[in-house]
């Protein structure tokens, strides 16, 4: 094997190694669709938004991902329906992945206190990868000049698409929920070279619980009632060999909202890649608007060189149902997710 044909050979390994796991989000709740299918249409409404994530901007390896959602919850039969886009691209090698997804979601109410939401989603995946991003040996000089062209040969139309299958499910009360969600269930081959490479299922488990202030001490009620209340959150996620825990709490003094997150195991070494975050988040309410910005402060050997993570969310909620019937609210029980409402 000639050592251009080597170095294509363990480039490609790299690559299928680098779409083993899924994009992640540190604002989960404030992409609802993307954590759950059970969670599309939570609010008993209608909702829209988006998400943007830059992850270790000041380096060449960059990953940056979109995602936009939009749901409704139909009354007369308990049931919500949803679509999400989401993309990402990484810096380095150009590697695109598109998708395209319909959740559904139905929902049961238990008893008085406790409703159960089970959903499902369909959708379809495109992963792809510019060789034209790349630059080889034969294009750099003794000055170190640049040329435009080389005479390596690929394939730059390496891609795959594959439907794409997840189920989840979430139980609540006024103060406390669990959910959990499976993705890529039918583990689809996601290489683009023609190998083997299953996308291996991604197992979440999350929950929490809000306390209002006035629980505490009833003088801490807002006088405009306004809410002003603390929860606690976790999001434990399993992906093959990947197992990474969040936990934290968000406070909501509406308008505003701040949030404090752990991402990782204390036990294990910082060293790996995206092992350890701080996660600070700080969010603004103005009506059915939501608009949150955080920032993932990297523990690993990345460091502060690295950037860290920045992340933009926006949701908007709506309600299209005749005015003159009451307010589904008056009759189920409201999910206390944090950014929903």
């Amino acid at each position: 094997m000639g050592l251009r044909s080597l170095f294509f050979f363990l480039f490609l390994v790299y690559l299928n190694c680098l779409i083993a796991q899924d994009t992640q989000f540190s604002q989960y709740y404030s992409n609802p669709m993307f954590l759950n299918p059970g969670l599309v249409g939570i609010n008993q409404q209608g909702s829209a938004g988006i998400n943007y994530r830059n992850q270790w901007p000041s380096i060449n390896a960059n990953f940056e991902s979109y995602s936009f959602y939009s749901y409704y919850n139909f009354d007369d039969v308990s049931s919500s329906l949803g679509l999400i886009l989401n993309s990402d691209r990484e810096g380095m090698v150009g590697l695109n992945a598109r998708s395209v997804a319909l959740q559904y979601a139905y929902q049961v109410r238990l008893n008085y206190n406790w409703t159960f939401r089970p959903g499902v989603e369909v959708g379809y995946v495109w992963k792809d990868i510019n060789f034209n991003r790349l630059t080889f040996g034969d294009q750099f000089d003794d000055t170190g000049l640049i040329s435009n062209q080389t005479i390596e040969s690929f394939n730059t139309g390496l891609s795959v698409d594959f439907m794409d299958l997840a189920f989840g499910g979430i139980i609540f009360n006024e103060k406390a929920w669990l959910g959990t969600s499976f993705h890529h269930i039918t583990e689809p081959n996601q290489s683009i070279t023609g190998d083997e490479s299953p996308l291996r299922i991604r197992f979440s488990l999350h929950g929490g619980y809000k306390i209002n202030f006035d629980q505490i001490n009833p003088r801490w009620a807002s006088k405009d009632g306004k809410e002003r209340s603390m929860t606690p959150t976790f999001n434990f996620k399993d992906q093959h060999d990947f197992t990474q825990l969040d936990v934290g709490m968000s406070l909501m003094l509406e308008p505003l909202m701040f949030g404090l997150w752990y991402r990782g195991f204390p036990s294990e070494d910082f060293s790996g890649i995206g092992a350890s975050d701080i996660i600070l988040l700080f969010g603004v309410k103005i009506g059915p608007t939501l608009v949150g910005y955080s920032y993932d402060f990297t523990l690993s050997d990345l460091g502060f060189s690295s950037g860290g993570a920045h992340e933009l969310s926006m949701s908007y909620s709506f309600d299209l149902r005749d005015s003159r019937k009451p307010p589904r609210g008056t009759r189920d029980v409201k999910c206390p997710v944090p950014f929903i409402f």
